[in-house]
């Protein structure tokens, strides 16, 4: 081992384990798979006099790499270059950056997640709808959400047709989307092993976060275009008259964290049926308050209605992922048994 550019990756990995001690290392490889543990101890066992030198410039470049990842994590990738640059000069961070993709995979679109959201709303406006629908499918859906719902709404409808119907991805296409990320975002990329994640589930996820609005939009042109894709992706979503199909539990509990108001706005459009349950889930004081509001709320405008119905779906979907309520697909509560 004359130099550390000659030492493999599970060598580095050994020589780590080394120098953290015996205890620390066993910490670290019980989250390693058997292989892993296996070649790092055959390669611990075969190490000998390793100079100070050498074990001092793979612990650097292992404590440099950690850095570099946490920075990403913080900040993004513009952020961890340019704390990385500011501490060791722009060549030493850019290897460190390329070292960091090489052993973690990071991926392009997994790295977009880091980016600013007006900044990917801008580099997408004229992109095509494919490459949308598939830089989409890699984003979380309340990323998602908002990037559709800022797009012209003349290209709403066909970006979720395509991630809707979307099937494997060729490799050799996605590294011509990396390249393009690559060069216009100014970030450091790789990847290409990856395929598309798109699908009715996917859109479904991605509607329940986006504005009424850009929901409706989308969904009046899917039920003209594939009149099958929407009852599926329809099937899949949380809309706000399934309500109705929760237990009395849950919507007490939906109604004590939304407003009155909002609660009255919400009902000037629903069934019937709908707004006798969520009276049925109220004192009997709080039920007439909030039935003379919608008595004398008077007409209101379509959008303030929907924006009503979302601000309740947004806490229906808060509690659902903080475990206060259950909810399944198409509004019907999952079965508990005691």
């Amino acid at each position: 081992m004359a130099s550390i550019s000659n030492i493999t990756p599970i060598q580095k990995s050994a020589l780590v384990m080394i120098a953290i001690g015996m205890e620390n290392a066993s910490k670290v490889m019980k989250n390693l798979s058997e292989k892993e543990v296996e070649e790092i101890t055959i390669e611990i066992a075969r190490m000998k006099d390793i100079p100070s030198d050498i074990t001092g410039e793979v612990i650097e470049e292992y404590y440099q790499m950690m850095q570099a990842k946490e920075f990403i994590i913080q900040g993004g990738v513009e952020y961890a270059k340019e704390v990385l640059d500011n501490a060791w000069g722009t060549k030493k961070s850019m290897e460190i950056m390329k070292k960091v993709e090489a052993v973690t995979e990071v991926s392009a679109f997994y790295l977009l997640q880091t980016v600013d959201n007006n900044q990917l709303i801008s580099f997408l406006q004229n992109e095509h709808p494919q490459t949308v629908a598939l830089i989409l499918a890699y984003l979380k859906p309340p990323q998602a959400a908002t990037i559709l719902s800022d797009l012209p709404e003349d290209r709403q409808a066909e970006i979720t047709y395509r991630l809707a119907t979307m099937q494997k991805t060729a490799p050799e296409f996605i590294e011509d989307i990396e390249n393009v990320l690559r060069d216009q975002m100014g970030s450091v990329f790789g990847g290409g092993q990856l395929s598309s994640t798109g699908g009715a589930e996917a859109v479904a996820e991605i509607l329940n976060s986006t504005s009424r609005a850009s929901e409706k939009n989308i969904m009046d042109s899917l039920r003209e275009r594939d009149p099958k894709l929407y009852d599926e992706i329809t099937s899949l979503m949380f809309l706000f008259e399934d309500i109705i199909g929760l237990s009395d539990q849950a919507i007490q509990r939906i109604i004590k964290g939304v407003e009155s108001k909002t609660v009255a706005l919400a009902m000037k459009a629903t069934s019937d049926e709908l707004k006798e349950k969520i009276f049925k889930n109220m004192s009997e004081r709080a039920a007439e308050m909030l039935r003379d509001e919608l008595q004398y709320i008077g007409p209101v405008r379509v959008r303030e209605v929907e924006e009503a119905q979302k601000q309740i779906l947004d806490v229906v979907r808060q509690l659902e992922e903080a475990g206060e309520i259950t909810i399944g697909h198409g509004g019907e509560d999952e079965e508990i048994i005691d």
